[in-house]
């Protein structure tokens, strides 16, 4: 399935602007997810993107965000603890159930998967959860600071090297991790788990996906990840965790059955157009439930991942052409097998007398190509080319049409 991505800001745990995506498919969501980025991670990097968008492939609705302090999120870091990143994520599950519906699935990858272990029991719409290279808790962040305690009695932080990242790991950070019963907190869980997890994992040992297991109640499930390495960055694995995960998710949720799928979306509300921020033009065009970009080709400066608006007015005019003609075709039990509408546009000069009201005296020209098909006489062909022309955007085009322009 053909995704789009649009920016997804919201208000996280502290009060500062949460910087998220939105992977969407092609037409209706079958189910909303979120992702939670590993420690030093953010919702852009390699392992993040990829697998939301995979999942967005195969049809989920997946929102990744940085967390307070991270990436383009507001906050400072060294006032964040595990428990403002399991706020932070009741405070993602909160917007995405206003923008879409509640998340059905949690994945997280290292630290992000054990923050979704804990906030699980607070979201009752969650059916599923996935965990990637996660620790059974915050607690293994401990460990990588034993030993300087006079430095943290001293300072109220220390820092800690993660890979090329140095990270603050504040005294309230510490005494926070206490708080957590991640025990009890798994075992309660009460809903289908898959952990995912390199045996040979260097930053969270294969011990800590052991101990998530043993804490948890079936359904459990594990999947070895040989060679993925913590970060999972490869795009051979990332494809591999996003298939996975869509088919586990699929059956684990019961949204491979027939009745689960979803119904039609009713053509209410206004169409919607919004900056996606992935490219100069690209936008996300929202309209009777479907979700698709429209761009400019890389020629003027776009990335060419949408039509233009000229484009879709094509679009428009040719879907309105072979509409109509379908309508009346069958209302009088006329033998039209197939209609197909081709449009072009251009720019011509105008002929005199002909208004215009682009510069340089310039005529918009729209050529259709109707190509109808069935056993159909001469006269009943002839007669839906005349009805082409009664087609309602073809009369918007050809009329003034009021437009009021107001800011929001």
């Amino acid at each position: 399935m053909a995704r789009v991505t649009q920016e997804f800001n919201f208000p996280g745990s502290t009060g500062a602007t949460l910087a998220g995506r939105l992977d969407l498919p092609e037409g209706r969501p079958i189910a909303t997810a979120i992702f939670a980025h590993c420690f030093t991670c953010s919702k852009d990097y390699h392992a993040s993107a990829r697998i939301s968008r995979g999942l967005a492939d195969r049809g989920f609705a997946v929102l990744r965000f940085d967390f307070t302090g991270l990436g383009n999120s507001g906050g400072a870091f060294d006032e964040t603890t595990f428990s403002t990143n399991v706020a932070d994520l009741l405070a993602a599950a909160a917007a995405l159930t206003q923008e879409l519906e509640a998340p059905r699935l949690l994945m997280g990858h290292s630290l992000g998967g054990a923050a979704m272990l804990r906030v699980a029991g607070d979201l009752p719409s969650v059916g599923a959860v996935v965990t990637l290279n996660s620790p059974s808790g915050p607690h293994t962040l401990l460990g990588k600071i034993a030993g300087r305690d006079a430095e943290m009695a001293r300072d109220g932080r220390v820092p800690l090297n993660v890979g090329d990242r140095e990270m603050p790991i504040t005294r309230e950070f510490v005494a926070d991790v206490a708080t957590h019963d991640m025990e009890s907190a798994i075992a309660a869980l009460g809903r289908p788990l898959l952990v995912l997890h390199d045996p040979r994992d260097p930053v969270v040992p294969i011990a800590e996906a052991d101990r998530i297991l043993s804490f948890a109640k079936h359904p459990k499930s594990f999947i070895a990840l040989d060679g993925a390495g913590h970060l999972a960055a490869d795009q051979r694995t990332t494809n591999f965790v996003a298939e996975t995960v869509a088919a586990w998710a699929k059956r684990s949720l019961k949204l491979d059955l027939p009745s689960a799928r979803p119904a039609g979306v009713e053509h209410a509300g206004p169409v919607t157009v919004s900056e996606t921020g992935e490219g100069a033009f690209v936008n996300l065009v929202q309209a009777a439930g479907i979700r698709f970009h429209a761009d400019e080709p890389t020629a003027d400066g776009g990335t060419g991942t949408g039509p233009n608006p000229y484009e879709l007015l094509q679009a428009a005019l040719g879907a309105c052409t072979s509409m109509t003609l379908r309508m009346y075709a069958n209302r009088k039990g006329w033998p039209l097998s197939r209609v197909s509408v081709q449009v072009d546009h251009a720019k011509r000069d105008a002929l005199p007398g002909e208004e215009t009201e682009n510069a340089g005296g310039k005529v918009d020209q729209f050529t259709r190509h109707i190509t109808i098909e069935g056993g159909l006489d001469e006269g009943q062909r002839k007669r839906l080319l005349e009805i082409a022309n009664s087609c309602p955007v073809h009369r918007t085009l050809r009329s003034r049409s009021a437009i009021d322009t107001l800011l929001a």
